[in-house]
Formats: structure tokens, sequence, C-alpha cells
């Protein structure tokens, strides 16, 4: 078990680690380049737009779909085919939701164009994760992993191809699009072709009572959802249309963006570490809650204090190297979106602690008052400030849904933070200020300053016991075992 599981998760992060940061910033980045920040911000705004209401894709299908066939394997073609036709209905919503807000936003007809690519992309990346949860819930955890990046080595080899091979004419965004279309679509076929061996009943078949039944399940989830998305994406669309030089400032935005995207994702890890252990936990043991609490904090936490000091005192170099042009604008939201990941990840580990408490009524009012907050400020900052105004109520709507929600998680489990705790903290910010202040001060490259503040960072993370061997090993055994977890 301990090797298939170690086996698995290696396989996992050396393709995710592989193939998702290549796309990102030798495809992604490059596209920005080559079609001009204009351009790439229409697409950037179009594509947030749709990612924002994919919930209505999901309504929660492909969490139920894990757990149920990871209980009951055996009913997988009794389910498949109920739940593929309810996605189609589903779509249909989506569709509707969609294109009602790009009349309301007064979208011309190349946005309506666009939008039914982007669309039909998000029916296909919604159709790969539901195919992804049947693969997960039988178990198949390396077929899960090579149709988890499946469509971005495609997009590397295509995109690619055109980018740097045909060097073909890409000042357009439609070529992007088309391209990210068919490598979906080919990742959809190929998974529905493993999966058709393990299903024996059909692909469609409507099933009323029981689509209603997961519905009534799913709202408060999709809910969350929804308003956490609104208040992580709506920025883009917000700035597009109330800025006078809109799509010019996304792309400004875009630039920053997509670094704090790329380290998302280890902060969605974590949350997918923490939740199954403090369901669990919150049940059998609070001292085993608050321990386990303190390890993740230190861990991610202080992970992002170091990600955060390297990216912000060389922010101009970092951006220089994946753009051709890079203003003063993307620089200054670059360090803003940067410094977001701190109450990103605190919000990671306590929303994770809130949603496992089943707390989703005040998870659901503290994302509303996000939302609200968020909507507010961009309203009020972007006419002027544009991509800056973006990234300053960013900062101030995660690090305002992060304070509520910390104080939530205090009331439930009442841990204490000691002075030694809060110390370590605030010697590692303290220690890294001053090695990126004297790397400038001196005049030392950035090259060596990234290279300082990383071994710097590595280390104060071990002297300071932000990395527990001990516990992580406590994590691991869970993951293997969740009844074997040990106590100390």
């Amino acid at each position: 078990m301990q090797r298939h599981f170690f086996s698995n998760l290696f396989l996992n992060l050396c393709l995710n680690l592989l193939i998702k940061p290549l796309a990102i910033f030798a495809i992604d980045a490059t596209v920005q380049n080559r079609v001009g920040q204009e351009e790439y911000g229409l697409y950037f705004t179009l594509l947030n737009l749709t990612v924002i209401f994919n919930i209505f894709l999901d309504f929660g299908i492909n969490n139920y779909t894990t757990k149920t066939i990871a209980q009951n394997p055996e009913q997988t073609s009794n389910y498949f085919g109920t739940l593929m036709s309810f996605r189609l209905v589903l779509f249909l919503l989506y569709v509707f939701i969609i294109f009602s807000l790009a009349i309301l936003l007064g979208y011309q007809w190349r946005e309506f164009y666009l939008l039914l690519f982007l669309v039909f992309n998000q029916l296909l990346i919604l159709s790969i994760a539901f195919f992804r949860s049947h693969f997960a819930g039988l178990h198949l955890f390396k077929t899960d992993a090579i149709i988890s990046v499946l469509d971005r080595a495609l997009l590397i080899i295509f995109a690619g191809a055109f980018l740097f091979v045909l060097n073909g004419d890409s000042k357009n965004i439609e070529w992007f699009i088309y391209t990210q279309t068919l490598c979906y679509f080919i990742t959809v076929l190929f998974a529905a072709f493993l999966l058709r061996n393990k299903i024996s009943g059909p692909f469609l078949y409507w099933n009323f009572r029981s689509s209603l039944s997961i519905v009534k399940q799913s709202i408060p989830y999709a809910l969350l959802i929804l308003l956490m998305l609104l208040y992580n994406r709506i920025d883009a669309v917000i700035l597009e249309r109330l800025h006078s030089n809109g799509r010019v400032e996304v792309g400004f935005y875009a630039q920053g963006y997509r670094l704090l995207d790329a380290v998302y994702m280890f902060g969605m890890i974590f949350a997918g570490l923490l939740f199954p252990m403090f369901s669990r936990l919150l049940k059998e043991s609070i001292k085993e809650v608050i321990l386990l609490l303190k390890t993740a904090g230190n861990l991610l936490i202080g992970g992002s204090i170091v990600v955060v000091a390297i990216t912000t005192f060389n922010a101009e170099w970092l951006l220089s190297l994946i753009y051709i042009n890079v203003e003063q604008s993307a620089v200054f939201s670059f360090c803003i979106l940067m410094i977001c990941f701190i109450p990103i990840s605190m919000n990671f580990i306590f929303g994770t602690l809130l949603t496992a408490n089943g707390s989703l009524k005040t998870l659901n009012i503290i994302s509303f008052l996000g939302v609200l907050l968020n909507v507010t400020i961009n309203t009020l900052l972007v006419p002027d400030l544009g991509a800056k105004g973006a990234a300053i109520s960013a900062l101030i709507t995660q690090s305002f849904v992060c304070v509520i929600q910390f104080y939530y998680a205090y009331t439930i489990i009442k841990f204490k933070i000691s002075i030694n705790e809060f110390s370590k903290y605030f010697l590692l910010i303290i220690a890294l200020s001053i090695s990126g202040l004297s790397s400038s001060y001196f005049s030392i490259s950035s090259s060596t300053s990234v290279f300082i503040q990383l071994i710097l960072g590595a280390s104060l993370m071990f002297f300071l016991s932000f990395i527990d061997i001990k516990e992580l090993k406590k994590i691991t055994l869970f993951r293997q075992d969740p009844n074997n977890y040990p106590s100390n």
C-alpha cells in the first residue's frame, strides 16, 4: 500500500510540475507577448467570465461521483448515464446565464463569437473533470494523473509548434482558443474511450428524481464556490468594463496574475490533503486538529512568505524573464497580487477547517461580503488606477476574508498562538526583508538575490521549525490509511 501510494503521488506531482508550469509560462505567456496586451486582455476577461459561472456546469457532481463510486464501485454504470445527461441540461442553463450577462455588459459580435468557443471549452473541461472523478473513484490513479495533464501536454505540442516551429501569424487570439478547444476535445475522447471499458450501461440516461436529489444536496457547496469565484475572478471583468483603456489594463493585470495562478495550485493540494483529515479529527480530537492546524500553517503560510519575498523584491526581473514589454503598472500589480498569496494560503487552511466543520452558512456569508467588498473597491479604484486598483482590491478582499475566517475558526477550536509561534513568522519576514533590501542597496544582481533569498528562506524554514518532518509523516500515513492516523 505504501509503495502504491508513493508511486502514484510521485507520478502526479512530477506530471503536474513538468507540464503545467511549461504550459503557463512557455505557451500562455508567449501567446500574450505575441498578441499584445489589448488582445490578451479581451481573452482574459472573457475567460474569467466563463470560469466564474462554471459551477452551473458542475453543481457538485464531480465530488459526488468520486465519493459515491469509491464507496460503491459496482454502481459506476448506474450513475454515469444519469449524471452525464444531467450535465448536458446544466450546460444549457450555463449558456443562458453567460450570454445573458454578455448582453447586459454590452458585448459586441466578436465577444459573443469568442464566448461561444470559451463556453464550449468549459463544457469540455468539466467533462474531463467528470471522467477523472470516475477514475479517482475506481482508484485508477495513474490514469487520472495522465488525463489531468493531457490537455496541457497537447497544448504545449500544438501551440508550441505553431509559435516556435511554424512561426504562424499569431496576432489574433482566435487561433489560441481554437487550439485549446482541439486539445480539450481530444482529451475528452481519450478519457471517454478509457472509461467506456469500465461502464456497461448507456452514456446518456435521464433520471429527473436522481438529478434533483443531487442539486438539493449540492446547493450550499455550489453557492460557496460561485461566491468564491466571484471575488477571486471578477476583477478582470470590472477592469475591462470600467477603465477607459480596459483591455490593455487587463493585459497588465494578467501578467501579474499568472504567477499567482501557478502557485495557487500548491495551496489547492494542501486543501485536498487537509479536508478529509479535518473532517475526521473534528469528531475525535480537538487537540489533534490544533496540531494539524499549526503544522499546515507553518508549512503553507511560512512557504508563502518565502515566495512573496522572492517575487516582490525581484518583481521586474522575474517579469522580464517571461514578457517582452514590462510596464510599471504590471510590476506594481504583480507585487500586490503576490502578497495576496499570504492571506490566500491562510484561507486554504481556515476555510477548509470551516468546510470540514460543516459551517457552510458562515462561509457563504463571508464570501458574499467578500464579493460586495471586492465589487465596491474595484468600482472606486479601477476607473483611475486601472490594473493597480484591481490588485489593491484583490489584496483588501483576500485579507478581509482571511481575518473573518480566522476568527470563526478560532471560535470553533479555541486554539492559542504563543509568542514563540508568532515570533518565528516575524523573524522570517524580517530576515527575508533585510536580504531583499541589502541586495538592492549593494546592487547585487537579481539572479543572485533570488538564489540568496531562496537558500535563506529554505534554511529558515528548517531552522525555525516551519517544516516538521514528524508531522509530515503523520499526514502521509493518513493519506495511506485514515484509520491509522497516529496521535501524539
